[in-house]
């Protein structure tokens, strides 16, 4: 069944390409803006605008009726201060297929990029939205994953992260804020649907799977009244200084810079030892890509190597090492140092050439280590096209997420299925 949501909802898609660069020149309008007073609760729902919805696939029921909302909610920063995030809320009609109460899924988006132009909120009516002057490209990845969920009934809630979308640039691969973006999404959606007891699984895949496992670690500490049931971290971005040294020289190779683009955001003194190490080159790119969405940055900049960008011919990592302030917030977004408080499954590609294998590994370990409920699945898939990234990193995602296993396993969580401490595949 799940296989024959992705075909249909691959079949379906359409692209909206709009004229001109003019509307999209400052994509933050009205709805992204915050009050001048955020109401300082975590969660709390600021606005939302009816939107339409592009999959709305038929099934055994006749269809798959939603209403669908865009949100703007309450968040906090990695330094506590409070922050609008925007995000959709898909709230089904299709009677819950699973045991229990009718739960919420809170899906936390692969990379789209670094732009507001590229929320996952603003792309949701479409599967694809094309700007011409200039070029530019957005995919809605997570339609799959919205359906997928909603089409078994499920309410579903899609943060946009902060700053993607909403003033501010977006903290990319931020740790403690992927999970406050992640774990206040699902606040706001319960806040929605009016029941604050329901149900919660989170969901994601590469940045989505960091941002899925660092909610996971913190909802005890951050959100203990949450009723977490279980987590799928698909490919986590556990150990951020391995994989920024693998997807050097990728096919996006370039999210190296929407990270450290990211990291300046939170900490601008690091802007000049930054910019002293970059040429007018480098530094031209990393304005470049702060506005760019992944499409943008796969077109204009394949395979970047970060050497291109420095003074010395050392990668960006290499030059970042000579930078004490840089090792610590590097350091900061090691997820598995604390304990998540619902049962976790990790899944990875054995040959994954852009989130490596060893470090999601490791992860579980260092759960099970502390005594998690961790089901770690090795997927098997041989080397293709190593660092063209689309074989062997979404291939897995496809397999493991959309093939059945990542939601079998929520669907287990969610009727209170036992599961073993810690098992690994």
């Amino acid at each position: 069944m799940i296989r024959v949501l992705v075909g249909a909802a691959i079949l379906a898609s359409s692209v909206t390409v709009v004229g001109t660069a003019t509307a999209q020149a400052d994509p933050v309008d009205d709805f992204y803006v915050s009050p001048a007073q955020l109401v300082d609760d975590p969660g709390a729902v600021l606005r939302t605008q009816p939107m339409s919805l592009f999959a709305a696939l038929p099934g055994a029921d006749g269809g798959y009726p939603v209403q669908a909302q865009r949100v703007l909610y309450t968040s906090r920063t990695q330094d506590d201060a409070p922050v609008g995030v925007s995000g959709t809320f898909i709230e089904t009609e299709v009677p819950w297929r699973g045991a229990g109460p009718r739960p919420t899924i809170v899906v936390a988006p692969g990379t789209v990029g670094q732009g507001d132009a590229c929320a996952p909120s603003r792309a949701f009516p479409t599967s694809i939205n094309a700007v011409t002057q200039p070029l530019s490209i957005s995919f809605n990845q997570e339609l799959l994953s919205s359906t997928l969920w909603g089409s078994m009934g499920a309410n579903v809630f899609v943060t946009d992260y902060i700053g993607l979308g909403t003033p501010g640039l977006h903290t990319y691969v931020n740790r403690v804020e992927q999970a406050h973006a992640v774990l206040d999404g699902a606040r706001a959606a319960l806040e929605l649907s009016g029941d604050a007891g329901a149900p919660v699984g989170i969901w994601g895949y590469s940045q989505g799977g960091g941002a899925a496992a660092a909610a996971a670690e913190l909802a005890s500490e951050y959100a203990p009244g949450l009723n977490v049931k279980g987590t799928w971290a698909g490919a986590p971005t556990a150990d951020l200084l391995e994989v920024l040294k693998t997807v050097d020289g990728t096919l996006i190779g370039g999210v190296i810079g929407y990270a450290l683009n990211g990291f300046v955001e939170r900490d601008p003194s690091l802007l000049p030892l930054v910019e002293e190490r970059l040429t007018d080159h480098g530094k031209a790119v990393l304005s470049d890509l702060s506005t760019q969405c992944i499409g943008d940055t796969i077109l204009k900049y394949p395979f970047l190597r970060t050497e291109s960008l420095t003074v010395d011919g050392k990668s960006m990592l290499e030059n970042l090492s000579t930078i004490p302030e840089a090792g610590r917030i590097l350091d900061e977004q090691r997820i598995g140092r604390s304990t998540p408080n619902a049962p976790v499954m990790i899944t990875s590609g054995l040959n994954d050439d852009t989130v490596p294998y060893g470090q999601a590994r490791q992860l579980a370990q260092d759960w099970c280590g502390q005594g998690a409920s961790v089901e770690f699945r090795t997927n098997p898939l041989p080397p293709i096209l190593q660092g063209a990234v689309l074989p062997n990193h979404f291939g897995p995602q496809l397999i493991d997420g959309y093939g059945g296993e990542a939601a079998t396993f929520l669907m287990d969580r969610f009727a209170d299925v036992p599961m073993a401490a810690c098992t690994f595949d």
